[in-house]
């Protein structure tokens, strides 16, 4: 059944399923994720490989986990052969029954139909990072991570209360004019220390897949310099107390190659204020079995860098934490 099965097309016939608790944690996992790979949901859940692949198989045709349509190029042209999973509609029902995660009336099946190739790259170099991050709290023990869901409900009132608690606005000035520019984090996190729980370490993820130009001339086109101008906008507008209660924040830019770490930190050392909010690193780096608390994140300053454990916790400090050291 397993090998003669359809890859992209749900089948008649399959053997029944009852759900176990393994289940319902990568259902879990894929819906934290939006789009997990099965080496990705491997190091997540562990066990068998073989066996994995099996019961995600299943989990498939019965329509609890779906496979995006947008990977069946990558996969037909000799790309990755570990195959792409999103949240089916039966896989929502039983996240909502269980944990209460509503669904909005979601059809998880035509939304994951209409995801992109692109959108689906950048959704898996986000969960690159974000499980190599999970999986190094796990091991040390002596840090734990803080997903956005849990920052959610830490938040000031009237946050937690907005539609987009995690989307706002700055306004920057071009040539004497006001430029309102929108603000989205890939993902935002923390990490908090177990030994002293008040120390937590608050972040805002930037995946940067060398898709989107360095500078322009105009800041109502995107690009890189426009994204990092509208951060430090945060911080000097101190948007980041009044919108989320934080003294302090870092902005963590993981992309393309080491090349481009040094093109994006180039353009970093060229802002007017601000630049000790950034923080770089080549994507490699995460898909290499790295731990991220050991990985060196390239500042502004040339031939720096910092460590996740060397990151001043959320202080008292209004400056931009910058506390980089010579490699």
């Amino acid at each position: 059944m397993f090998a003669r099965s359809p890859r992209f097309r749900r089948a008649q016939g399959i053997s029944s399923i009852q759900l176990t608790s393994r289940d319902v944690e990568i259902l879990h996992h894929v819906w934290n994720h939006r789009f997990l790979t099965s080496r990705q949901i491997f190091s997540l859940v562990g066990g068998s490989s073989q066996k994995l692949l099996r019961r995600l198989n299943l989990l498939f045709h019965h329509g609890y986990l779906d496979r995006p349509r947008a990977q069946i190029d990558c996969y037909h042209r000799g790309g990755s052969q570990a195959l792409v999973y999103g949240l089916g509609n039966h896989g929502a029902n039983e996240l909502e029954e269980r944990f209460s995660i509503p669904r909005r009336k979601v059809d998880w099946t035509a939304k994951n139909r209409e995801a992109t190739r692109l959108f689906l790259q950048h959704t898996l170099l986000i969960a690159d990072v974000m499980i190599a991050i999970e999986l190094s709290c796990r091991k040390s023990g002596r840090v734990r991570l803080i997903d956005q869901d849990e920052i959610l409900t830490m938040l000031p009132q009237a946050t937690q209360n907005s539609t987009e608690p995690f989307r706002w606005k700055v306004n920057l000035s071009e040539k004497g004019k006001s430029v309102p520019l929108g603000v989205v984090p890939d993902k935002t996190f923390a990490l908090q220390s177990v030994e002293h729980p008040q120390d937590i370490a608050y972040y805002f993820l930037e995946a940067d897949r060398a898709t989107m130009p360095v500078s322009r001339k105009n800041l109502n086109q995107t690009s890189v310099r426009r994204k990092l101008l509208a951060y430090s906008a945060t911080w000097q507008q101190n948007i980041h107390k009044t919108r989320f209660g934080l003294n302090r924040f870092r902005v963590l830019t993981v992309t393309s190659s080491a090349k481009r770490v040094e093109n994006l930190s180039a353009v970093c050392r060229e802002l007017p204020r601000g630049h000790g909010l950034f923080l770089f690193a080549d994507r490699d780096l995460f898909r290499s079995g790295n731990d991220p608390f050991q990985i060196e994140w390239k500042t502004f300053k040339p031939g720096t860098s910092v460590r996740l454990f060397d990151i001043p916790s959320q202080g008292t400090s209004d400056s931009p934490p910058d506390t980089p050291r010579r490699t």
